[in-house]
């Protein structure tokens, strides 16, 4: 029995979620969980995406903000081995609000493909080690998040310290976190440096998330224009489109208007492809020119201008050309909306990073899942740990009444199991000693070595009280060399007497292990109901029906079911056994009644016991019919 319930514990314990995963470093107190899905049930996305700086959006559906550090300073991500280190930067961070952008640098993201990070926390003296420089690879030249101060110029978090070179007019909630806002006025300029400058034919990338708040006419979301040349993004009333010295994308499809979308531009030195949302809108075969000036984001750069179509060329114009009108000059109206997350790069990023930007980054990201919070536990239990701590305070009433059960039933199982352990071996050992005694029924009680040695017999009480008769008896004057079938009778049913206690010894509290099996499952269903009913209340109130926030709860709540099986299940195991065992004892004793009163008429009973046994009945019988 023992054996049976080291067996059950430990295949319990094996099977928690958190077994199976070492813990990086004992410093830490909580992980999470952190997906990477590129199979067709997340994102989608069948080619490689290599490195990539991930965004990791925490709010209150998916983390609950207890143990951390108020900055963040303690987080920490870690690759699925649980040894690499991932670089980090904190956009922001506020437990109060519950809410958090992080960016994580992840070395490789394969396609069709579900990958796994950890995201640890809880150790109140780690340092931050959250750096933007390196969570960024070098091919980026510049990176704005727009999370410093609204009248401040933003700051760029590559090493390239590309910051802007004029103030924002205004910031509002981007679809990251904030967005720059732009109103009609004056376009955010960006600096002329060499990191950003780009030479004949050289490969780029332009990605950010737009806003347009009202569409029409051309507006420009990023010029550049050096001496002659320029590389224009923008929209046509509300169509995106990139051009490069006059020579324009075909037109596709508007963006929304008023609504978040990617759009995102690639030169490779032969080809420019745009991207809106992740996916090739128009392609335009075209190499980009020698760009060294400043440029300007939500707006043309300021004092330059294009013509609608090239100039004809003066050599072959007719002679009356100077009496011809001179060129419609194109004007780009001002961006209005708001522009989020822009990012250069001296590189043509793949088709399939522009994809995992778009959907990592949008409202509804299919790239990322988040699993439950785990606590470090010095037994294992990882979920678990997090588990209970998300149990109500009235799901604990349930759990305790549950836990008593739990104890007092293998309690029970334990100390009755080892009771008739020692029962059957002691009752082993007076069926030998007895198999000796032939006629010499009272050889036994004799011996003074025999009471100590099988004092734990339920056969050598049956012995002790058959034996007992026979000498009071005796003492009383009555002849024990011949005894009649009156005396055996009596002998025989003072021994079904304490054959009958010791069925009721080895049967006590037996019921209290059926009370475990039909009683557990109900109250554990019980705390479940009631807990389901407490999330779909507070979920009503709150108005949320995210699978993230209510699923916590539902977990906690069917813990109480789980709970209530687990003390069912061994305490079933554990009573069919002992039952069993008990038939068994109770078939020994009823034997070795048979035994000892058929030796004692063998020994001491008269001529023809059984037929004066035989008449008795029958005579009973008789007047029992009268």
């Amino acid at each position: 029995m023992q054996r049976l319930f080291m067996l059950l514990l430990t295949v319990m314990v094996s099977a928690l979620p958190a077994v199976a995963n070492a813990w990086w470093q004992a410093d830490w107190k909580f992980r999470k969980q952190i997906s990477i899905d590129t199979t067709p049930a997340g994102a989608a996305i069948n080619d490689d995406i290599g490195r990539v700086p991930l965004l990791v959006r925490l709010h209150t559906g998916n983390f609950v903000f207890d143990g951390v550090a108020e900055n963040g300073s303690d987080v920490r991500f870690v690759s699925s081995d649980d040894k690499t280190v991932l670089n980090h930067q904190i956009e922001s961070f506020d437990p109060l609000l519950g809410m958090a952008v992080i960016w994580v640098d992840v070395p490789a993201v394969s396609g069709g493909q579900r990958q796994d990070i950890w995201m640890y926390y809880g150790n109140e003296k780690a340092p931050s080690t959250a750096n933007g420089q390196v969570t960024f690879d070098p091919n980026y030249t510049l990176v704005y998040h727009f999370n410093g101060a609204a009248d401040a110029p933003p700051r760029d978090s590559t090493g390239y310290s590309n910051h802007a070179q004029t103030p924002l007019a205004g910031v509002v909630d981007g679809v990251v976190g904030r967005a720059a806002q732009f109103a009609g006025g004056a376009p955010l300029m960006l600096p002329a440096s060499p990191s950003l400058n780009l030479p004949a034919a050289s490969a780029f990338t332009f990605s950010a998330w737009v806003r347009a708040d009202q569409p029409a006419g051309d507006q420009l979301v990023y010029a550049r224009r050096d001496t002659g040349n320029a590389l224009l993004i923008g929209l046509s009333n509300g169509v995106p489109f990139v051009e490069v010295n006059g020579q324009r994308s075909a037109p596709g499809q508007p963006l929304s208007p008023a609504a978040w979308q990617h759009l995102a531009v690639t030169a490779d030195g032969s080809q420019i492809v745009l991207y809106v949302n992740g996916r090739s809108a128009a392609t335009l075969a075209a190499a980009l020119p020698p760009l060294n000036t400043v440029a300007a984001i939500g707006g043309d750069v300021p004092g330059q201008a294009a013509p609608a179509a090239p100039a004809a060329d003066a050599a072959a114009a007719p002679a009356d050309a100077a009496a011809a009108p001179a060129a419609a000059v194109v004007t780009y109206a001002p961006f209005i909306g708001a522009i989020d997350e822009i990012r250069l790069s001296k590189i043509a990023r793949p088709a399939a990073l522009i994809l995992a930007d778009a959907t990592a980054q949008g409202a509804e990201s299919r790239l990322i899942a988040y699993g439950a919070d785990e606590e470090a536990s010095g037994f294992g239990f990882g979920a678990l740990g997090f588990l209970l701590a998300a149990v109500p305070f009235d799901a604990w009433i349930v759990l305790a009444v549950l836990a008593i059960m739990m104890i007092q039933s293998w309690h029970i199982m334990i100390s009755k199991s080892r009771n008739a352990g020692r029962l059957e071996k002691s009752n082993d050992a007076f069926r030998l000693a007895f198999s000796k005694v032939g006629k010499r029924l009272e050889m036994l009680a004799d011996d003074p070595r025999a009471a100590g040695q099988l004092k734990d017999s339920s056969l050598w009480r049956l012995y002790e009280v058959a034996v007992n008769e026979l000498r009071v008896r005796r003492e009383q004057g009555a002849d024990t060399r011949i005894i009649s079938s009156a005396t055996i009778e009596a002998i025989r049913v003072s021994m079904d007497a304490v054959r009958t206690k010791e069925q009721q010894k080895l049967g006590a509290r037996l019921g209290s292990l059926s009370n475990a099996i039909a009683g557990g499952p109900y109250i554990g269903l019980l705390g479940t109901v009631l807990g389901i009913m407490v999330v779909f209340l507070a979920t009503a109130m709150a108005g949320d029906v995210n699978i993230n926030a209510i699923a916590p709860g539902m977990a906690a709540a069917l813990l109480a079911t789980a709970a209530g099986l687990f003390v069912a299940i061994p305490a079933l195991f554990g009573y069919n056994r002992l039952v069993g065992r008990n038939k068994e004892i109770n078939a020994d004793m009823r034997v070795f009644v048979d035994e000892f009163v058929a030796r004692l008429a063998e020994a001491h009973g008269e001529t023809d016991y059984q037929e004066t046994v035989h008449k008795a009945d029958t005579a009973r019988a008789v007047a029992g019919q009268a």
